[in-house]
């Protein structure tokens, strides 16, 4: 009798391991996919930057240090290596982008461009999903790490190396990132 009372107790801590093991590893898939769509997102973003600085270029070529910052920022985050790198590398993008449609708002002509507008336009929507794909990103971290951080699943964590994932914090939009639309 308590050598199947053992048994099946065995049985159960096997399979809830197996279990947790499982969601530990669909969670981190979720982080990994999630930091995928971040990525695709953001070379689209440094893919339009370059436009950007060219068309405002034209109207404005005496702000060679502008173009050069945000030119510097943009291969900075290129090569960022971790989330946090990638973080720091956004935000100054965002500073670079935020001062370069600030230039603009001085060029009516440059405003009224429909080449400049269809850039502002796709920068916006490209914008919008790096918001959207960074939240997704964030609320996965969140989830593996409060698994990995919760008892007994950090046994099993441990034990096959799962550790906590860093968070994809940039500037909120309360704290003034880059104002795509323009100002009638």
């Amino acid at each position: 009798m308590w050598l199947w009372i053992a048994l099946g107790v065995v049985g159960a801590a096997a399979l809830w391991a197996v279990w947790t093991f499982n969601r530990l590893v669909r969670l981190r898939n979720r982080v990994e996919e999630g930091w995928a769509q971040i990525d695709v997102q953001l070379r689209r973003r440094y893919d339009l930057i370059p436009n950007l600085v060219e068309t405002v270029k034209g109207y404005a070529a005496h702000e060679r240090e502008l173009f050069e910052e945000v030119a510097r920022a943009r291969a900075r985050a290129i090569e960022a290596g971790s989330v946090p790198d990638q973080a720091d590398a956004e935000n100054e993008i965002t500073r670079g982008v935020r001062r370069l449609l600030a230039v603009v708002e001085a060029y009516p002509e440059l405003k009224a461009s429909e080449s400049f507008l269809a850039l502002q336009e796709e920068l916006t929507a490209t914008e919008s999903k790096i918001a959207y794909a960074r939240q997704f990103y964030n609320e996965q971290v969140m989830r593996l790490n409060t698994l990995i951080g919760s008892f007994p699943a950090s046994l099993i964590a441990r034990a096959f190396g799962f550790t906590p994932r860093e968070f994809f914090r940039i500037e909120d939009p309360e704290r003034g990132p880059a104002r795509v639309g323009l100002a009638d």
